[in-house]
């Protein structure tokens, strides 16, 4: 190791805590990672590709990040209002509002999964009302689109809510007395800001929804090629005793995962850098 490598710091402990973080996190992540790809290595090269390009892998594929991304995106919007909300507004029940923001994270997935059905579905209270639009709400993508919008929100409010809170209002009220309407300082002034911790926030619901399992069970409708997530997947594999064929797809999962995030932290430090030279 070169002179100076590791910077010198007053407190003391730093090799002790540097081998206890390796060793927690190998614990955690790293040898269940491993295993995952060691389980599947029994397959073989061309039985492995044959599993993860089955045409119902590519559905509950494309249905798990499809509606992930979706509600990532719902998210991002009206994650950013009620942030706004939040920190601009004075008003009675505040802080039950912001209570509730952190509801669905304290809310067992399997009782919000329950309840998003009965809501949504044909009979529902709203999904009797979404019928007479032509709209199907619970057993359909729409419905999973739902279940993961709600788990997801938490993620973005909490990320973005800090960044608003330091923001200074008389940055706003200086660009609306240089003649920027409202459109133009959120355009111009707000977004710049809070955008970096707005995708942070929105790559942790994706990442959260991607694997969402419990809330998302009961509206999907398990319909194989229609309506059967990728989680739901794996578990129909692994209740059929196919231990490989369950890590070939989570080991998929991981992979676009995996790209997806870092293209994501990638975009994140880009932005990051582009501001810090304003």
């Amino acid at each position: 190791m070169k002179p100076g490598f590791v910077k010198k710091s007053i407190l003391p402990g730093f090799s002790l805590s540097l081998g206890f973080t390796i060793f927690y996190l190998s614990l955690i992540v790293l040898i269940p990672l491993a295993m995952l790809f060691i389980k599947s290595s029994s397959l073989g090269m061309a039985q492995f590709w044959s599993v993860i390009t089955a045409d119902r892998t590519l559905a509950a594929y494309r249905l798990s990040f499809g509606t992930a991304f979706a509600s990532a995106c719902v998210n991002a919007v009206f994650g950013s209002i009620v942030a706004w909300v939040l920190v601009r507004y004075s008003f009675p029940g505040k802080r039950i509002v912001d209570a509730l923001v952190d509801f669905p994270l304290a809310l067992p997935t399997a009782v919000a999964g329950i309840t998003l059905t009965e809501l949504y579905a044909p009979t529902g209270w709203i999904g009797q009302f979404l019928n007479v639009l032509g709209i199907k709400g619970a057993f359909s993508p729409f419905g999973i689109t739902v279940a993961l919008t709600f788990i997801g929100l938490p993620f973005v409010v909490r990320t973005v809510q800090p960044v608003l809170e330091d923001l200074d209002p008389q940055i706003e009220e200086a660009a609306a007395s240089l003649g920027a309407d409202r459109w133009q300082t959120v355009r111009l002034v707000i977004l710049p800001v809070i955008f970096p911790a707005l995708l942070t926030g929105v790559t942790l619901a994706f990442a959260r929804a991607i694997g969402e399992y419990g809330s998302v069970i009961f509206i999907a409708g398990n319909m194989p090629l229609k309506t059967e997530i990728a989680p739901l997947l794996i578990m129909t594999k692994l209740e059929q005793y196919d231990y490989a064929g369950a890590t070939a797809i989570a080991i998929g999962m991981l992979l676009i995962s995996f790209v997806l995030l870092a293209a994501a932290n990638y975009f994140q430090w880009l932005t990051s850098k582009n501001l810090g030279k304003v």
